[in-house]
């Protein structure tokens, strides 16, 4: 009688319950998804020349005994069979029945590591033995080596003696986990806000110039000074990941619109990313190229095409007791193309070091990423104010999980020098140095399986040694973020 019963794990994927294990001198049976599975043995034994003698040649005190009254059922009770099976362990260390069905009641109550191994002394004392196959593709799964499970669930399918209506489960078992190799999301955020500085115009509202050697003070037109008011946003991104067994293909995409009663401020960004993955056991490295293209008051101003890489580092140190961080440093380079003025075109790079930190604070998930970086931004002609310029910049993301929700915040303070003077009309053809630092805070919680609610607040400040480059701005945003897929 073939008996079925059918669990599923988190993934949403079938769980193999082993019933019964194959046995080399009796009809072969395979427990799968709860199936009773009857193979000739004699096929197996034929596929596996290799394999290990049931019995040992030493003398033993006791034989393994028959474990037939120990194959599950419907209402298999996983930690009584433990229970029942660890006792015949020093009876049973050449029995491959016996390490599949105990790493069985191992998969089924959790402990992965243990399954792991029984499942292995299994397959070692007999690697035809086709229960143990596909359990041990299973806990591979579960441990996160998804293309392990594959590789094992493929050779289980190529078997000839798997009957015709295991085939299916075995193969919707393969096809969901080949479906997590690519990776294909959508999410879009409707946001509303108020923005004390719209159009990003300097602080004050005049302007010392130098004229003939004398300070004759300016003052700005009100078109000049920040612009406060009402705004609507508008974002859609889209992210694809492809993984391989040696490295991944991440691509993103993202779209944002902003539009306020000042059109002359409404703006659109396009953002285009590619990251090329090649993790290793204890170390990883990554190529990105990128473009971004900036519309504002309904022109192109700017776009940005950039190329660069990140290594991580293999060794660790504990930060805390709960929690460890990895150093890792990074390279860009950047082409700033400005369209309507052409002479402020530019070469920027970056370097950087920084940590990723994944601490356990009072029982909160915790991540912080501190960066430091060295720029440098050469003018690609000749006659831009302030010729080159350099500088510095520190970064730090924190990111808290707090149940249904998620804090993100960003810090960042960026200093840059002029090499020259940047115009005979401010502070005397003084070099410009500029002073910039802006916070960030969001606060996301799920109001359902794919929508958020969000809720961000942000300001910025920049000194500068001349006037017209300082300025300050603070917005505050709430909205939705719906995922699709």
């Amino acid at each position: 009688m073939v008996k079925r019963t059918r669990k599923h794990n988190k993934s949403g994927t079938p769980t193999l319950v082993r019933r019964l294990a194959i046995k080399s001198q009796a009809p072969a049976v395979i427990a799968s998804l709860g199936l009773l599975v009857l193979l000739p043995s004699q096929n197996l034994k034929a596929q596996t020349p290799e394999t290990l003698p049931v019995t040992s040649s030493a003398p033993t005190a006791l034989a393994c005994p028959d474990l037939s009254s120990l194959y599950p059922g419907p209402t298999t009770d996983w930690q009584s069979m433990h229970q029942l099976l660890v006792p015949l362990m020093q009876q049973c260390l050449q029995s491959s029945e016996y390490f599949a069905l105990l790493g069985a009641a191992l998969l089924n109550i959790g402990s992965l590591a243990d399954a792991l191994e029984a499942l292995e002394r299994s397959l070692l004392l007999e690697p035809g033995n086709g229960g143990a196959q596909i359990d041990y593709a299973e806990a591979l799964f579960r441990q996160g080596q998804l293309f392990s499970a594959l590789e094992m669930n493929k050779q289980i399918l190529a078997r000839n003696d798997v009957p015709a209506y295991l085939n299916p489960m075995l193969q919707q078992r393969q096809d969901a986990w080949r479906s997590m190799t690519r990776q294909l999301s959508m999410n879009a955020d409707l946001m509303a806000g108020y923005d004390s500085n719209l159009n990003g115009a300097p602080s004050p509202d005049q302007i010392t110039l130098t004229l003939s050697g004398d300070s004759v003070v300016l003052p700005l037109s009100e078109q000049y000074q920040p612009i406060e008011g009402p705004y609507a946003n508008l974002r859609f991104g889209a992210r694809y990941r492809q993984l391989a067994p040696a490295h991944q293909h991440n691509v993103s995409f993202d779209i944002r619109g902003r539009v306020s009663q000042d059109q002359d401020s409404d703006l659109i960004q396009l953002d285009t990313r590619y990251a090329f993955i090649k993790p290793e056991q204890n170390r990883s490295w990554q190529l990105n190229t990128g473009m971004s293209h900036l519309f504002f008051g309904g022109s192109p101003l700017y776009t940005a095409t950039e190329a660069g890489g990140r290594y991580i580092f293999p060794a660790s140190f504990n930060m805390t007791s709960n929690g460890n961080c990895r150093p890792f440093s990074s390279a860009a380079a950047q082409h700033q193309l400005f369209h309507n003025q052409s002479r402020l075109n530019a070469i920027e790079s970056k370097l950087s070091v920084g940590l990723n930190c994944q601490l356990i604070v009072g029982g909160d998930r915790q991540q912080l990423v501190p960066e430091f970086s060295v720029l440098n931004n050469d003018p690609i002609k000749d006659g831009r104010p302030g010729a080159s310029r350099h500088g510095w910049q520190f970064n730090v993301d924190w990111q808290l999980n707090l149940g249904r929700g998620t804090v993100m915040a960003q810090l960042n303070h960026t200093q840059m020098q002029d090499s020259d003077g940047y115009s005979p009309l401010l502070a005397g053809n003084a070099e410009r140095w500029l002073k910039r630092s802006y916070g960030l805070v969001q606060y996301r919680q799920s109001i359902g399986e794919r929508t958020a609610i969000l809720l961000n607040a942000y300001h910025q400040r920049q000194r500068s040694n001349l006037e017209l480059f300082r300025s300050r701005d603070s917005s505050l945003e709430i909205g939705i973020s719906h995922h699709f897929r």
